[in-house]
């Protein structure tokens, strides 16, 4: 009976956004592409990374997104590189296996769906070094001004995110 009520507390918490690790609403799914130039195919390169996506609760007049993508994984020492009110970028160094890819990566589906929208998340492997780009450049909200980026952090070695604009 009582893990029953821990587990609804918890529930409920978390519903409320007062744990540390939000329920992630949308999976996104970035496919790696390789560079059609590469002579040395044998580089090892990550299949996909996946980024995590959940809207805040409605507030009037605009709305709020949380995100994080997992790049533990695959690389080390992430940091934030360059940022500003449209783009950062977060910059990691790719862990040995993958020292030597080059390629580069965009949302390829969400929630298992094929997506082939505007890939405003995108992964770059180059130098033994990843880059992970959240770009609002282009990415209009129901008002037609550009979404923005609130937010931005290194949290648990991942990026973290939010972004939002006016509905």
């Amino acid at each position: 009976m009582k893990r029953l009520y821990r587990s609804a507390a918890l529930l409920a918490l978390s519903c409320m956004g007062l744990l540390s690790a939000p329920a992630w609403g949308r999976t996104f799914e970035l496919r790696t592409l390789p560079l059609l130039t590469r002579s040395d195919r044998m580089a090892q390169c990550p299949d996909k990374v996946l980024a995590y996506e959940t809207p805040r609760p409605y507030q009037e007049g605009s709305y709020t997104i949380d995100g994080s993508v997992g790049l533990t994984a695959i690389a080390t020492n992430i940091v934030i590189g360059r940022s500003n009110a449209f783009r950062t970028i977060w910059v990691g160094n790719l862990k040995p296996p993958y020292r030597d890819c080059l390629a580069t990566a965009g949302i390829s589906a969400v929630d298992g769906i094929p997506y082939a929208g505007h890939s405003y998340m995108r992964l770059q492997y180059r130098d033994g070094m990843v880059f992970f780009i959240l770009d609002m450049t282009g990415k209009p909200d129901a008002n037609q001004y550009t979404a923005t980026i609130l937010h931005r952090l290194v949290q648990n070695s991942n990026p973290r995110w939010t972004w939002g604009g006016s509905d």
